[in-house]
């Protein structure tokens, strides 16, 4: 199976390390257009140094910037944007606690980068997908929004669910105008500076039980993430709507 994206344009979320990047990357070597966004502009100077990649420091939580972003990648595409990938995410760097010690604040800022910057940008991608009566977006969700997070974060187990809701709803709402709206539900990734971190605190000996917990025998890599995202965006992929693809190895 070849898939190629010649000539169409992308818009990546959250490109500029880890999943993201290796979703960024993929596009480009396969002929598309990629218009990729990050908060840390040192990690996604890294994305910028690939061929067919443009990128933009940018914060998706300012809705108003977001919305800006989509409209110029727009522009630069010369219309529609083909496909969508929402990665942008995360923990925001905290940590499992008891639900009495999370702060407002806390739940917030896991809230505003997963779920309603999911919202955000899909909202801004629409009208003109549906005016072309064409479009992917895809939501990188985790398998936190299909059981539990196990890092016990519950903002984040909460917006991860809630992005796979929001893939499901947006997918009845938006086909019939010819765009599919589906999610990816990554298993342990070892793909950022919090994944590391997780991993580390696990030990050898939880390290050893997590990956014996895998059919596949290994953690995953963000290629593997990059490699669905691929074909859900593809052409083998148009009557796959609304659903969630877990990317684990098999649990």
């Amino acid at each position: 199976m070849i898939v190629r994206f010649d000539g169409r344009v992308v818009a990546v979320t959250g490109a500029g390390q880890g999943i993201g990047r290796a979703i960024a990357r993929g596009f480009a070597e396969r002929g598309a257009r990629v218009f990729a966004c990050d908060i840390d502009p040192d990690a996604l100077a890294v994305a910028r140094r690939i061929p067919g990649i443009a990128t933009e420091v940018l914060d998706l939580t300012d809705r108003v910037a977001a919305v800006a972003w989509i409209r110029k990648v727009e522009e630069a595409g010369g219309g529609a944007v083909d496909a969508l990938v929402h990665t942008a995410g995360g923990v925001r760097g905290q940590t499992g606690r008891p639900i009495e010690q999370i702060t407002p604040e806390d739940w917030d800022a896991i809230v505003a980068i997963n779920l309603t910057a999911a919202f955000t940008v899909s909202q801004a991608v629409a009208p003109a997908m549906k005016a072309r009566c064409s479009g992917r977006i895809i939501l990188i969700s985790s398998g936190a929004g299909l059981g539990v997070s196990k890092t016990g974060i519950q903002a984040y187990a909460a917006a991860k669910a809630g992005e796979i809701g929001l893939s499901r709803q947006l997918a009845h709402e938006l086909g019939p105008f010819g765009i599919t709206v589906n999610s990816v539900a990554p298993g342990f990734i070892l793909s950022n500076p919090s994944t590391m971190r997780q991993w580390a605190a696990y030990g050898e000996a939880g390290q050893r039980a997590l990956v014996a917990g895998i059919a596949a025998r290994r953690l995953g890599t963000p290629e593997d993430i990059a490699h669905a995202v691929l074909f859900l965006a593809s052409d083998y992929a148009a009557y796959i709507n609304g659903q969630t693809l877990s990317v684990d190895g098999g649990k």
